[in-house]
């Protein structure tokens, strides 16, 4: 499921840098662009729908459908789920108000229905979840996504900006082969569902914070959250399957980069900077595991 969820995201990104023809598509309206608008809303609602249907077709038809219920998933994968969850909306709430403010929407608008965009889709999957006998409604994935909206809708309201950002980085793990039906099979699928290999980071732009100070506006400083050993999201079904694995969650210190604060007149590489921006940049990095253990990397990503 998160694969079709980014994969809807990565689609939308894709799907508006491909309409470029000249440098002034790119700049956003001063005023309401009512040609934008409409394509921006059929691209997002097609985009949504086909996902949706997708999914219902693709993934759910596997499993047997059940009444609506919930379930309580809180205790696995040490909430790595929970913070794809909140990052995904997050991610998605930002460029569905980024269009929005790209077809000159007023401000109200863009955070009312560009900016829910993430949590409008996850929790229409959150629904098929509810009927699904497999899986069900979880509170918990509901509150992350609403999480990660609020971060960004908060932040425009507090800040006018975005002061903290949602980020991700990956590295490969030694577990996914051990269990590749649910940690992936190969690269991508790694990416997308090894747990171990992936780091979720709360990136902060200094310069935001002190703008009278000197720090380059491009700075920023980053705490990341990552887990270690874990190939089932529940404990007790990992110790059945593969005993004596030590499953830790991991906590990193390290700098970064807000890509969209570096000055370019290339309307190309503002554009692209600012769809790699969800990536942490890497950069020398100290982590502490939950048994203590202090780590040094010379470069971590």
């Amino acid at each position: 499921m998160k694969f079709f969820t980014l994969a809807f995201c990565l689609c939308f990104i894709f799907t508006a840098a491909a309409q470029t023809k000249t440098a002034s598509f790119f700049k956003p309206s001063d005023t309401l662009h009512t040609k934008r608008r409409k394509s921006v809303i059929i691209t997002e609602a097609s985009l949504a729908s086909l996902s949706i249907i997708g999914l219902n077709t693709l993934w759910y038809s596997d499993y047997k459908r059940s009444k609506f219920h919930t379930t309580n998933d809180n205790s696995e994968w040490f909430k790595m789920d929970k913070l794809g969850h909140s990052f995904t909306a997050y991610q998605l709430g930002r460029f569905g108000a980024q269009t929005l403010n790209w077809s000159g929407v007023s401000k109200k608008n863009q955070l009312i229905y560009g900016a829910t965009l993430g949590f409008s889709f996850l929790t229409a999957v959150e629904i098929l979840d509810g009927f699904s006998s497999e899986w069900g409604f979880s509170w918990g994935d509901f509150t992350a996504n609403a999480a990660g909206a609020g971060l960004f809708i908060g932040q425009e309201l507090l800040w006018d900006e975005q002061r903290l950002q949602l980020k991700y980085s990956f590295s490969q793990s030694p577990y996914a082969n051990q269990n590749p039906n649910k940690l992936g099979n190969g690269l991508l699928e790694e990416i997308l569902k090894d747990y171990n290999g992936q780091t979720y980071w709360l990136s902060a732009n200094l310069q935001s914070f002190y703008k009278d100070s000197k720090i380059p506006k491009w700075l920023n400083l980053a705490v990341g959250y990552g887990v270690d050993g874990l190939l089932y999201g529940n404990e007790n079904l990992q110790n059945v399957s593969f005993p004596n694995q030590k499953r830790t969650k991991q906590f990193y210190l390290s700098l970064d980069m807000d890509l969209t604060k570096i000055k370019t007149n290339s309307v190309f590489f503002k554009q692209f900077f600012n769809i790699i921006n969800v990536i942490k940049i890497p950069f020398p990095t100290l982590q502490i595991n939950s048994k203590g253990k202090l780590k040094g990397h010379l470069i971590y990503f």
